[in-house]
């Protein structure tokens, strides 16, 4: 009998299990996700004879794993999230290490459903965080002598989805774990500007931000709250989908020559309520859009290749996962079935992955996966309402060959006769 201060033999089988659910949108949350999110071990590469000779219950619990596996594949950089990270990285860091008072410049970043937006933003602002709290020796160094020594360099909420001054308010105060019970809108603002001081914030991050509806006058007002926490020193990060054309900047085009957002002359903007509040967000915002991959051009179809090819690195089926997505055919038929996003790529292949498993073929072709749909149920977290959910292409089934004619009753003719 195992004595029970002794772990058992096995006992770090179930090492893969996670623990309990992370929430970003509060500080504590936050945090555990900073000190968390690379210790995740994958599964071992196994062949197909170490896999046999394992028993029945430990091959179980390899299978549990790579589940776990493919269920927790790691985001990897692209060229596009890059450069997305640096302009983000780049910002936080301009204001933060500026001794100028004023408004700092915020950040845009714009891109569809599923491309990866929230972990970029999210990395980037872990990588600026542990700089950030290296630099100052994970001590805030505006805290008031006496008092507690409260540290969030970083602030991540996600935006209501019918946004007013005082939902919006309330999300940011919940990150910080705020009372903010009874209170009046013009004393919500005021307990958001202390939070962002008492804790050294540098950088505040509002996703879903196109859930706002500027034909709402309430949507209007928290345009306005906006500008007034850009003047509290902090750094504003905003992401969304569609966001020139949201109301939040005038609206406008991306010039694909000249990788940039072009927007024509302020006119009328009707009966809003703050009709210059967009004009504000313009020339304080700097916007860069996160776009998916492409397959116009040699070179854009072998950055997208590399893609895979990285993919495949982190796949745990027994079968040799080499050119398994990259070689062929396989490029383009994925690049079909995903439009090149990131996201729908992901939800595709864990879906293979787990089929191909259970049916023991432990490899991923066309045909098995003509047999896995994406829908958009896979992307709860995406509100279809605000555009969030991304266009998932239909599958293209092969065409069927057409049968072939009975010919039994058919009059050969009178040739026929005469020859026999």
């Amino acid at each position: 009998m195992t004595s029970p201060d002794k772990p058992r033999p096995d006992a770090a089988a179930a090492s893969f299990l996670p623990g309990p659910p992370i929430d970003r949108t509060r500080v504590e949350g936050w945090q555990r996700w900073i000190g968390t999110r690379e210790l995740f071990e994958p599964a071992p590469v196994l062949s197909k004879g170490q896999y046999a000779q394992m028993t029945p219950r430990r091959r179980r619990l390899y299978d549990l794993h790579r589940l776990a596996t493919h269920s927790s594949l790691p985001v990897l950089s692209t060229p596009m999230s890059d450069a997305v990270a640096w302009l983000v990285k780049a910002r936080i860091a301009d204001g933060s290490y500026s001794h100028k008072a004023g408004i700092r410049t915020g950040v845009m970043v714009n891109g569809g459903g599923a491309q990866g937006k929230t972990e970029t933003v999210c990395a980037a602002l872990a990588a600026f965080e542990a700089e950030w709290l290296e630099v100052n020796q994970f001590m805030n160094p505006e805290a008031m002598e006496g008092t507690r020594d409260l540290l969030a360099p970083v602030a991540y909420v996600r935006c209501p989805v019918k946004a007013t001054p005082v939902s919006t308010c309330q999300r940011i105060l919940d990150f910080y774990g705020e009372d903010y019970k009874n209170m009046r809108q013009e004393d919500l603002i005021r307990t958001v500007n202390a939070s962002i001081s008492a804790h050294a914030t540098k950088a505040l991050v509002i996703d879903d931000i196109t859930r706002l509806k500027l034909h709402r006058e309430s949507d209007q007002d928290v345009l306005d709250l906006l500008l007034e926490v850009m003047s509290m020193s902090v750094t504003l990060i905003l992401v969304g989908v569609g966001i020139p054309s949201s109301g939040l900047l005038r609206r406008g085009r991306f010039d694909p020559v000249a990788k940039q957002w072009i927007f024509p002359p302020v006119r009328d903007r009707g009966r809003s309520p703050n009709p210059e509040a967009a004009t504000q967000h313009e020339r304080r915002f700097e916007m860069i859009e996160l776009e998916p991959f492409s397959y116009d051009s040699a070179a854009q179809t072998n950055t997208w290749i590399s893609h895979l090819v990285a993919v495949e690195k982190s796949l745990r089926l027994l079968d040799d996962t080499d050119g398994m997505l990259s070689g062929g055919s396989m490029p383009e038929y994925l690049f079909g079935r995903t439009n090149g996003v990131v996201g729908l790529l992901e939800k595709l292949i864990q879906r293979g992955c787990r089929l191909a498993i259970e049916n023991g073929s432990e490899r991923l072709d066309t045909t098995l996966l003509n047999r896995c749909r994406v829908s958009p149920t896979d992307l709860p977290d995406l509100d279809a309402e605000s555009g969030e959910q991304p266009l998932i292409p239909p599958i293209k089934n092969p065409p069927k060959k057409k049968r072939g004619r009975n010919t039994v009753f058919d009059d050969s003719g009178p040739g026929t006769e005469a020859a026999g």
